[in-house]
């Protein structure tokens, strides 16, 4: 007879307005492989994560004592009538890593761990516990780059200018002008003359300035510390991860600095006791730099029965990222560097090997940056993760991923206002079948080119090494559209970005986050603010800035936000619509002036493709024209960045890119995030750039891109030490035709030949 408890199969969602939603109520299989589909802001992350996995999230922190909770990020609820039978979530998303400079892939999978304590027990010399061999504790790092494996040198003539004084404003440091508070720290510490240009300076005061430790002074009658000046852009800016910079900083700090190799551990990072220690003739550092794939043969070979259970551990997790298709990763690469499909697959061995059943994964588009080749591997591991018992939850636009599912939940039927509805519920073979956009485009194909475009001349890479590369030399046809393609660590990025990243005539179009606040969006983040502003004042006869909401303009109670963020100190702080402007961002004043009857808040809350129709400035229409062009005339133009996806985020930024007509654009994998049917527009724009005069070269793995080149470059054979050459040249159609790569054999099967 079954039991209450087996009657929670299907986790109820109902009326669910978060973002676009419309109203949503959908029941969701529990221990089953859902895929959702639609296309790009058809309200699936709204409901899949900003609904489901959110509220789940928030309830079990609110399991915490008041003091634990905190600490914790405060999750207001979702905008969701009820939603019952949840259990709990993980996500494992594509967010990059943390850029802190002391992760690497060994530190995230808890791989170096497990790596320390066996040179611990077996290593020789015996040099001490595992702590000794952790280049983050003082035990075990390099007393020279302290764990860092790359030392820096500041050059002096990038923070000052020794032809002026401190009070004509010698310092250059981005902030520190002569009435700022550090730079009058040095002018009346005494160590010096203020009124003396650099260049005068003694030995003695030179050295006070630049090198003297923290120390207290005496500026009237107030004690203030004093440090030297590179002590200070030390402590400020190079104890700081790039990544985290502001991007004035950022460029600084590239001018002023020198990273190099660290000259005592040559960039492994641990002291000398600790490279002395070895098991079978290698130390913990050439573990470290080896490949996975490799590494994992190596651990095989071991055998200790004093170390046996953590062996047959390590074992398992090298085992699984070789199984995910990260076997081409060394365990030292910084976890910064990972792109975000390579963070989410390193987030998703964790959970591969864990004991935890009846819990419910995430997983935002799992295939970015897998060639087809790849994509069967990463099915095997979410089919896995369900039969042990666990729901899984995927937001995927591939069709061999959609292929797979128990269940499909396809929203739509358009973007933004025009999606947030469930449209088709079932199994794959009832989507085919259904008329909804996705079930048409199920089994769409691209075909090859009739024809395909000659080209107007080659940019020639010689001699590439960077990475896993083998003196690579291929020639570039300009003019037309390349697409590089390869499995996953084949050697692409290494190959484009490392040999064209930094030519002045190209420029590349790259999925990292926009750095912004949530006061960034679309208007500002584009420049259509400005003329924005500048249309409104000159109607009425006002200054630009009050139609600014982080300016005059803005609401006083809310700063411009829009919002109040509440602490409610023993339950989850929330976020309300501020009572002052209703949300609107501006004063009252403001919003009395109009353009053409609409005022700045009833503008910014217009989609792109109503401002526009709305917008007759030139300037306004250039930029609004653009994004119709890259596919996010749904966006709206106040829309917070931070709740753009990674596809969304590329496409905003090569708007941005198409109008500083640069003659070479590198995109990398711009398919990220597109339904089906949006791709097709996606090769519309890319033809259009191409006949414009510009050479586009695209890193892709989307077979519907590759059959529409004019040409391809493909890499591998396999991944790390296994690829790094170009295993063809050619057009598609001598690919499809005569290659026996990977690439040929999947696109052979995709164009039906």
């Amino acid at each position: 007879m079954a039991a209450p408890a087996d009657s929670h199969d299907v986790i109820q969602v109902r009326g669910a307005r978060e973002n676009n939603l419309a109203d949503v109520s959908v029941d969701i299989p529990k221990r089953r492989l859902t895929v959702f589909t639609g296309v790009s802001g058809s309200g699936k992350s709204s409901l899949v994560f900003g609904t489901i996995a959110a509220e789940s999230q928030r309830l079990i922190n609110e399991t915490y004592t008041a003091f634990i909770q905190s600490f914790m990020p405060t999750l207001g609820r979702p905008d969701v009538d009820a939603l019952r039978n949840l259990s709990a979530a993980i996500i494992v998303d594509q967010e990059r890593m943390g850029a802190n400079s002391r992760s690497t892939v060994g530190t995230a999978t808890d791989a170096h761990t497990m790596l320390r304590i066996l040179f611990s027990r077996l290593g020789h010399p015996h040099v001490g516990t595992s702590g000794a061999f952790s280049f983050n504790l003082p035990e075990g790092m390099c007393p020279t780059c302290e764990g860092l494996g790359r030392v820096s040198t500041v050059d002096v003539d990038h923070l000052v200018d020794r032809t002026k004084s401190l009070t004509e404003g010698a310092i250059t440091v981005p902030g520190f002008t002569v009435d700022n508070w550090y730079v009058q720290t040095y002018v009346h510490s005494g160590f010096y003359d203020p009124d003396k240009k650099l260049q005068d300076f003694t030995d003695e005061e030179w050295d006070a300035f630049l090198n003297r430790e923290t120390t207290k002074v005496k500026i009237g009658k107030t004690n203030v510390t004093y440090e030297g000046l590179l002590v200070k852009v030390q402590r400020l800016y190079l104890g700081k991860d790039r990544e985290n910079m502001q991007p004035h900083i950022r460029a600084f700090v590239d001018r002023a600095v020198t990273f190099t190799r660290c000259p005592a551990c040559h960039g492994a990072r641990l002291n000398a006791a600790a490279l002395s220690s070895k098991i079978d003739g290698l130390t913990i550092a050439d573990c470290s730099t080896m490949q996975i794939s490799d590494l994992a043969d190596w651990i095989a070979k071991l055998d200790d029965p004093s170390v046996g259970p953590m062996l047959t551990t390590l074992k398992e997790l090298l085992d699984n990222l070789v199984e995910i298709g990260l076997g081409y990763l060394s365990l030292d690469r910084p976890a910064a560097t990972l792109s975000g499909g390579e963070a989410q697959r390193v987030k998703m061995v964790r959970h591969v090997g864990s004991a935890l059943t009846d819990v419910t994964y995430v997983f935002d588009e799992p295939t970015v940056g897998l060639h087809p080749h790849d994509i069967q591997r990463m099915n095997d591991l979410l089919l896995r993760l369900r039969d042990k018992g666990n729901t899984v939850l995927v937001v995927e636009h591939k069709p061999e991923t959609i292929a797979i599912a128990d269940h499909v939940v396809d929203l739509g039927p358009g973007a933004g206002v025009h999606g947030g509805h469930i449209t088709f519920t079932g199994t794959v073979a009832e989507l085919r079948a259904s008329d909804t956009l996705t079930g048409r485009h199920l089994d769409h194909r691209a075909r090859l080119r009739d024809q395909v475009r000659t080209p107007t001349g080659h940019l020639p890479i010689t001699g590439a090494t960077l990475h896993n590369l083998k003196g690579v030399d291929v020639d570039i046809p300009l003019g037309v559209l390349t697409v590089v393609t390869g499995v996953a660590g084949s050697g692409k990025s290494s190959l484009i970005h490392g040999s064209l990243g930094r030519r002045d005539d190209v420029v590349t179009v790259d999925q990292s986050p926009i750095r912004g606040s949530r006061r960034s969006n679309p208007a500002t983040y584009t420049g259509l603010l400005d003329p924005i502003r500048t249309a409104f004042a000159k109607a009425n006869g006002v200054k630009p800035a009050l139609f600014s909401a982080n300016s005059e303009g803005a609401c006083p109670k809310c700063k411009g936000i829009g919002l109040v963020y509440t602490d409610l100190a023993m339950m989850a702080g929330v976020a309300s619509v501020c009572e002052e402007c209703e949300g609107k961002r501006f004063t009252a004043e403001v919003l009395t002036h109009t353009l053409r009857g609409r005022d700045i808040s009833q503008v910014l809350g217009m989609s792109v493709t109503e401002a526009r129709e709305f917008f007759t400035e030139k300037q306004a229409k250039a930029i609004l024209d653009r994004l119709v062009d890259v596919g996010l005339g749904y966006l709206s133009l106040g829309q917070p960045l931070t709740t753009l996806s990674g596809g969304e985020r590329q496409r905003l930024k090569l708007a941005i890119h198409m109008a500083e007509k640069a003659s070479t654009y590198v995109l990398d994998e711009p398919t990220t995030g597109l339904h089906l049917a949006d791709v097709d527009q996606l090769l519309g724009l890319l033809d259009r750039l191409v006949d414009d005069g510009n050479t586009v070269i695209v890193i892709e793995h989307h077979q519907a891109v590759m059959a529409h080149a004019d040409w391809i470059i493909d890499l591998g054979p396999g991944a790390g030490h296994d690829g790094g050459r170009v295993v063809f040249t050619g057009t598609p159609a001598d690919l499809v035709g005569h290659a026996s790569t990977l690439t040929a054999q999947h696109l052979r099967t995709y164009v039906g030949r």
